[in-house]
């Protein structure tokens, strides 16, 4: 199915080989700031509890932004780093379902007034390794809890391995309240499904998206991964064709990230089948020209939407938000989100939950939140997170907003990082006077890199091993 794409003035990209290889370098994706790896257990339970009341206290009448983490699949993708259980035991996740639903109980009790919700995300693992009446009894479990805005209003979204559903259980999902639908594709050719353990037809994921149609979701989405093992950019721009001529709303492109150190699945990939970094850089000037062509616009970090898609209006309103789910439209939102590691952000803090299930059901038995750590925010903080999701979001940055809304005077408060940002300057990444901070086409593809230079926590400490490549 191809979907006609409207003539719309939208932002660009450009790609610049030369640039990007002398400038990517490993750094933090900021889904946020401060990022993860600097959340520290001396926040707890008891701080994520002053955070909940400090917005009772300011009468916080913001919507919610709420986030499930389910984390079980069937089988393992050998690239996938993401917090997950491998299991055919569907016990396990009956197990899972009670206690989660005691936690959003919880948080339910703890925003009892002030909780409206205008954003749900189901992530994972794989959110439909719950069967259909699972997935019907949490959502009415979460109905239940807090109060959601009506469909036309809500973006409520959920991830969906091709492989685990059919058509009648993605017009269930519809039925269940979700609007916005994500698919985990990567890559269409054999060889590299082979190679990293998921073996997924192409015409499996084309039903689905016709689906999903049929079913009236509001956006669909299409995740692939360059720099997967035996990819090159013959396959990639057979995957790319078939992508475009389906039509998604969305369209994300990651940087495979190879750290078999930190994620053990990553271990069964032969580095030898890797492609080099010429040639990933090669697949991802080719995904950019092709999609641009095509009339997607780069929000930014890895996405691509048509210019009708929330997200796309979204960005040309400045509404645009960055969070640990990636872009959203609701950028006023606290997120309340549950399940093993998932990570909230309620007023000036950060928390994230256990990383077990052991863990997770021993506090949720105690009858506490089952935090383990997070950090709380101070101003310098709070201005640079603010600094780094205008960047982002909007590839630009009003100096004079920052100064009307924080004690500071730019030039002085940044002297350190304005010569950084000069540099970049000098390259073409930006341009930078008294009153703006813009980000070029060229710049917009290595916004890792600017946002970086606001990292105080990253200078002062930095910890390479735990990132990916900028590009």
């Amino acid at each position: 199915m191809v979907v006609s794409v409207l003539p719309v003035s939208v932002p660009s990209v450009e790609f610049d080989a030369k640039l990007v290889g002398k400038l990517s370098q490993l750094g933090p994706r900021y889904t946020s700031y401060p990022t993860a790896d600097r959340f520290t257990e001396a926040f707890g339970y008891r701080d994520y509890l002053q955070a909940v009341a400090s917005l009772r206290t300011r009468g916080s009448t913001n919507p919610l932004s709420l986030y499930l983490h389910i984390p079980f699949c069937d089988t393992v993708c050998y690239y996938c780093a993401c917090n997950k259980i491998i299991t055919k035991n569907r016990d396990k996740a009956a197990t899972y379902l009670v206690y989660l639903k005691r936690e959003i109980e919880m948080q339910g009790r703890l925003f009892s007034g002030m909780n409206q919700v205008e954003q749900l995300h189901l992530g994972g693992g794989t959110p439909t390794y719950l069967s259909d009446g699972q997935m019907a009894d949490l959502m009415a479990h979460l109905r239940r809890w807090f109060q959601f805005a009506p469909d036309d209003i809500g973006e409520y979204s959920i991830e969906v391995d091709p492989r685990t559903v059919s058509p009648e259980r993605v017009q269930s999902l519809r039925d269940q309240g979700f609007k916005r639908i994500s698919l985990g594709v990567q890559d269409f050719d054999p060889e590299v499904q082979k190679a990293v353990n998921r073996i997924q037809p192409e015409s499996q994921t084309i039903d689905i998206i016709a689906a999903a149609r049929d079913a009236h979701f509001r956006s669909v989405s299409i995740d692939l991964i360059y720099g997967l093992p035996k990819q090159n950019v013959m396959t990639m721009a057979q995957t790319l064709a078939k992508v475009i001529k389906a039509g998604p709303d969305c369209i994300a492109i990651y940087n495979y990230a190879h750290m078999p150190h930190l994620f053990k699945p990553q271990r069964r990939i032969a580095e030898a089948d890797l492609p080099s970094g010429e040639a990933k850089l090669d697949m991802l000037s080719l995904c950019i020209k092709w999609l641009t062509e095509a009339g997607y616009v780069y929000i930014g970090m890895d996405h691509f939407a048509r210019p009708t898609d929330d997200l796309a209006v979204a960005q040309r309103q400045g509404r645009l938000h960055r969070n640990f789910q990636g872009y959203s439209t609701h950028a006023e939102s606290d997120l309340v989100s549950c399940g093993v590691s998932a990570i909230s952000a309620v007023a000036a803090s950060y928390s994230q939950n256990v990383k077990t299930l052991d863990a997770y059901y021993e506090h949720i038995d105690k009858n506490e939140l089952p935090i383990a750590r997070g950090i709380k925010l101070n101003m310098d903080d709070g201005l640079r997170r603010v600094i780094i999701q205008m960047l982002m979001c909007n590839f630009e940055l009003s100096i004079a907003s920052i100064e009307m809304a924080y004690p500071i005077t730019f030039a002085d408060y940044f002297s350190a990082e304005t010569e950084k940002l000069r540099v970049l300057a000098q390259d073409g990444l930006l341009t930078i006077d008294n009153e703006w901070l813009s980000v070029t086409a060229k710049g917009r593809l290595l916004i890792r890199n600017i946002c970086m230079v606001f990292d105080r926590y990253l200078n002062a400490k930095p910890d390479p091993l735990r990132y990916s490549r900028t590009v």
